[in-house]
């Protein structure tokens, strides 16, 4: 079954067939030295007519070896690679660092496998509750198949571009910016969750440039400025929601402690009335916001 995320006519990265350049650098030096040294003696010693047609017949093709030779050095840096390709085919890529030789018909095209990093513009998104946005990424990728990057898509490095613009801008419209009543998946609150399912879709998309993520993450998250401050304002009466719906909760516990510690060691006897004033006083006291200021009552509840 064919991949729809790949083209029909998907290249493949194999190894190709080349050689030591070191090696052929020992035989180019073998056979200059053979040209040097029959030149020398042609010029040198008095030869027949026979002789010198002889020497040159071996200088002429020794001298056509030499440029062969030389046409086919190339060298290969740490972590970069050569595609070769024989009248238009592809026919391998060589990854082995240092000096290397193919045949001189062969082309060669050099491509770098090593990691690129790449900070993206801040995009302005709508996200899941239509709210503007402004985010961005920073996306660490490198070459994973040469003949995929090189060969399937025109530029790869320009592809990468666009599918990362591409790929925010959808996690961004997926999830809402901020939630503090529902315990959903968020840009803010999510991070880790959020870079994983926005790495796993740039794998997905980079697949067909042969282009592999080893991380990324957003380094940018913000309201967009034309409703900054009104999404500020929500954010902190949301905290103070947040922060009174947990201090009513203490302070019910504790007051329901000390009614039953009270019952327990028959401190006192209460009725529901005076139950209720008690619980009253406690709440005032336990969820008011300035100091208690304590006031001894002399008489009884039902003066």
């Amino acid at each position: 079954m064919i991949d729809p995320h790949l083209p029909i006519n998907s290249s493949r990265e194999n190894k190709a067939s080349s050689m030591s350049g070191y090696l052929m650098l020992l035989v180019f030096l073998a056979v200059l030295a053979a040209i040097i040294l029959a030149v020398f003696s042609l010029t040198s010693v008095g030869s027949s007519p026979g002789a010198v047609l002889g020497m040159f017949a071996f200088i002429i093709p020794a001298f056509a070896a030499e440029v062969l030779i030389a046409a086919g050095f190339y060298m290969i840096q740490p972590n970069q690679a050569a595609a070769i390709t024989l009248f238009g085919s592809y026919r391998g890529t060589d990854r082995t660092a240092g000096l290397r030789w193919v045949w001189p018909w062969m082309a060669k095209r050099k491509i770098s496998v090593r990691a690129n990093n790449v900070v993206s513009e801040k995009l302005k998104v709508n996200d899941l509750r239509g709210n503007p946005i402004e985010i961005a990424t920073n996306v660490v990728w490198r070459v994973a198949d040469t003949a995929q990057a090189l060969y399937d898509v025109d530029d790869y490095k320009a592809f990468v571009n666009v599918q990362i613009e591409a790929a925010v801008r959808s996690i961004g419209s997926r999830y809402a910016y901020d939630d503090v009543e529902d315990a959903e998946i968020t840009l803010r609150g999510s991070h880790e969750q959020v870079n994983a399912e926005l790495r796993t879709e740039l794998i997905a998309r980079l697949q067909v440039a042969g282009i592999t993520v080893d991380e990324c993450g957003l380094t940018h998250l913000a309201y967009a400025p034309e409703i900054a401050g009104a999404m500020l304002r929500r954010q902190q009466a949301e905290a103070v929601i947040a922060a009174r719906r947990k201090l009513v909760e203490g302070a019910v516990s504790m007051v329901e402690m000390a009614l039953s510690q009270l019952s327990e060691k028959n401190v006192v006897e209460l009725d529901d009335e005076r139950r209720a004033a008690m619980v009253s006083n406690l709440m005032v006291v336990l969820c008011g916001e300035r100091d208690t200021q304590p006031v001894v009552n002399t008489g009884t509840l039902y003066q």
